[in-house]
């Protein structure tokens, strides 16, 4: 049986094109898309939704994508960014209203049926409790370690009160909340699938003093944290952070996060992608995961590139390094033909 939110993004897709008449009414239909600047409703080109097409899985109607940020997900995501809405549940009643729904009568002692833990409905909640980074402890998190300008990027969020859950703790204690970074972890169609959070220490901005600071819930396996619109190529890694600096030194290139040296193995491109450029950590699992992939795609027509830092990995050379001795290293790394993209318009 689908949750709600599946079952209003699917009646949401019937009336694609009067979603974007109501929330983004700068835009304009072009063919099978609505065209607009932003999910904000700013007069432009970057935003482009599909009109029409099946209720779910790949080219269905809704699905969204904005070619300047990377940012994409369904017509739900579209009317809780457009409408600046910070929980799943404002954004189900939205959505209803739009639809002439009437709210569903639940128990006043149970408003909301509890997600299974770590499933992807229950991430999914989650997310839709985040906030944009700008100015909170996550942007000063990432900014501390030479990550800066991520704003846009609409795969990470900001929640200042999320619970960790200790299995070996005090059940009077168990359950403690600490501010967390919140990476958003989807599929090639961009359907969140899962999230991956890292709790921070509200005093130091570093991460929090818990073992393990990071942990992810839903769906992982095939998926990534996905920072702009891959074409014909994409880099693929283990770490956030890894990811985000080989962004930053390369910033045409759209890059994805595994997470996991085991995911990163079982990572599923894009199926136009022509070349996958793959960041390797300096250690036993990046390699394993650089090989497994070797293997899974030796008979096809993706070709596979290693990108390898001159430390342990990428966040390591750009806080070490510096950026131009990274982008010098990376420099002979990438296939020649996206040497002119890559790097050419950093002036290097």
């Amino acid at each position: 049986m689908d949750s709600p939110a599946t079952d209003l993004s699917q009646k949401l897709s019937r009336e694609a094109e009067a979603v974007c008449r109501q929330y983004l009414s700068n835009g304009r239909k072009h063919g099978n898309y609505w065209v607009v600047g932003d999910v904000d409703n700013t007069p432009g080109r970057s935003l482009y939704i599909r009109l029409s097409g099946p209720t779910r899985g790949k080219g269905a109607a809704g699905k969204w994508t904005d070619a300047a940020t990377g940012e994409h997900g369904d017509l739900l995501d579209l009317i809780a960014a457009n409408l600046n809405l910070s929980t799943l549940r404002d954004t189900l009643d939205e959505a209803r209203r739009f639809l002439s729904l009437p709210r569903p009568e639940l128990p006043t002692t149970q408003l909301q049926e509890p997600a299974p833990q770590g499933s992807p409905e229950a991430a999914r909640r989650l997310w839709a409790m985040g906030q944009p980074i700008a100015g909170t402890l996550a942007e000063r998190y990432l900014s501390a370690r030479e990550l800066k300008d991520l704003r846009s990027v609409s795969a990470l969020r900001f929640h200042p009160n999320c619970y960790y859950w200790r299995e070996d703790a005090d059940p009077n204690d168990a359950l403690k909340s600490w501010p967390a970074l919140l990476a958003k972890v989807t599929d090639t169609t961009g359907t969140l699938t899962g999230v991956h959070r890292t709790w921070l220490d509200p005093e130091t901005a570093k991460k929090a003093p818990l073992d393990p600071n990071r942990k992810a819930m839903g769906n992982l396996l095939g998926h990534a944290v996905r920072i702009g619109s891959p074409s014909d190529i994409l880099a693929i890694g283990e770490g956030l952070e890894t990811m985000l600096s080989l962004r930053q030194a390369l910033a045409g290139l759209p890059v994805a996060a595994a997470l996991s040296g085991n995911h990163l193995a079982a990572f599923d491109p894009p199926i136009d992608l022509r070349r996958l450029y793959v960041a390797i950590d300096n250690d036993e699992a990046g390699k394993t995961a650089f090989d497994t992939l070797t293997d899974r795609f030796e008979d096809s027509d993706l070709r596979l590139l290693p990108l390898r830092p001159v430390l342990d990995d990428f966040n390591g050379d750009l806080r070490k390094c510096g950026i131009d001795e990274m982008r010098s290293h990376l420099r002979s790394q990438l296939s020649p033909v996206d040497v002119p993209k890559l790097l050419m318009a950093e002036g290097c």
